[in-house]
């Protein structure tokens, strides 16, 4: 039996988003809200990674590690 990648639901309503833009950067955003780009080292591996995801689940997951911590951005921005 497989395990559940979102156990305890979190990721049902995709709070995690990301647009690529030029120079092979991306920028990844937190219910709407910018809070980490990512560099072109960087980009490659998280590209492949979400290409070869299964589902959105997955994806999820992978902008969830890359941020590690929410506590580390400046909340106080993203209460704006």
């Amino acid at each position: 039996m497989i395990k559940s990648i979102d156990k305890r639901n979190n990721f049902k309503e995709t709070p995690f988003d990301y647009t690529i833009i030029k120079d092979n950067k991306m920028m990844i955003y937190w219910h709407r809200k910018h809070i980490k780009t990512i560099t072109e080292k960087e980009f490659v591996k998280v590209k492949s990674k979400i290409e070869v995801a299964v589902n959105q689940d997955e994806i999820q997951l992978i902008l969830a590690k890359l941020i590690k911590n929410l506590e580390d951005v400046d909340i106080k921005r993203l209460q704006c």
